[in-house]
């Protein structure tokens, strides 16, 4: 068998590490340079809280417009999450694959993006993810965040002020990606049952070589389970931040982690970390690491590939064991 790391252009530093929230005892250190790396001012989640207070300030319509469900006010979210999802992962594409920008630096798989292929919708692979993701992904995107936020504007659901609650304000923040990754987990692992896949998620895993738009490009039963997460806040006092910032992280993280490129460089130094090896591999894999980094279900369920010749090893014998029964 050919050596794992023989099948990749860059391979970034192994095993891949799991967040250190649920190691005991406590690891401070780990911890604090965990927190550092996803929250530093220039960490995506760090932007994203940034760019969710812009678009609560200057682009979402008040309560009071929020309370009467009509076109207008629904329009105008749709054509600003449509806005950014083509600033944000074609933004990534023309960057890294029309201008290559980056040439093959950090690249993690050196095939080319599918260009003639009938396994794809118009026979091109990106063609078929940027249609799936802005007329599937970017409207159930809308359609969730229409309806968490119609819910906050009619007080059916509990919300909070952060003048009231500044502590619970930022703890509910920081919670989200921990709790986006509890909720894909299971939900992937769900996809991954055969009838489902075959149904659904295979129009994702088209996908085994990656690019920003392979990200949110999914069938619509897999976009209504994806961003059925963000649901949460139907019991979790929250405010329209919050929602913001959840909806806009899961759905533009999803371009930003299939870029197929660990980090954007600038003057050779790594500015803003991107995509994710781990869920890279499980593209070319598909058996392994169906969750992220944050909660290690895939670790404590055995089906974690840290990018080591043993985790393939491991991965390939549980193939060989299903194969046999």
């Amino acid at each position: 068998m050919r050596p794992e790391r023989a099948v990749w252009g860059y391979k970034p530093t192994i095993p891949v590490q799991v967040a250190p929230w649920f190691r005991w005892p406590p690891q401070l250190g780990a911890i604090a340079r965990w927190t550092w790396f996803t929250w530093n001012p220039l960490s995506e989640r760090t932007l994203l809280v940034v760019l969710a207070w812009v678009s609560w300030r200057w682009l979402q319509p008040g309560p009071e417009v929020a309370r009467q469900l009509e076109v207008g006010w629904i329009g105008a979210m749709y054509l600003r999450n449509l806005g950014l999802m083509i600033l944000v992962a074609g933004g990534l594409h023309l960057y890294f694959y029309r201008r290559k920008g980056q040439g093959e630096k950090l690249r993690y798989d050196p095939r080319d993006l599918r260009r003639s292929s009938r396994l794809f919708t118009f026979s091109n692979q990106v063609c078929d993810n940027v249609f799936w993701t802005l007329v599937s992904g970017v409207a159930f995107w809308t359609a969730y965040e229409v309806l968490m936020l119609w819910a906050q504007a009619n007080g059916r659901v509990p919300t909070m002020a952060w003048s009231e609650h500044p502590v619970w304000f930022v703890v509910v923040l920081w919670a989200t990606p921990v709790w986006i990754s509890f909720h894909f987990y299971w939900v992937h692992r769900w996809l991954h049952q055969p009838r489902l896949y075959r149904l659904a998620h295979a129009l994702h895993h088209r996908n085994t070589n990656v690019g920003p738009w392979s990200g949110l490009s999914m069938h619509p039963l897999e976009h209504l389970v994806f961003f059925s997460s963000v649901l949460v806040h139907l019991v979790v006092p929250t405010h329209p931040l919050h929602i913001l910032f959840h909806m806009q992280h899961q759905s533009l993280t999803a371009a930003t982690s299939h870029t197929g490129y660990e980090a954007l460089l600038v003057k050779d130094r790594k500015l803003i970390a991107l995509g994710t090896f781990h869920h890279q591999m499980h593209h070319r894999y598909f058996e392994c690491n169906y969750g992220n980094l944050e909660v290690p279900w895939d670790t404590w369920f055995g089906s974690f590939h840290d990018g080591t010749d043993e985790a393939h090893e491991r991965m390939m014998e549980r193939r060989r064991r299903v194969s046999v029964r």
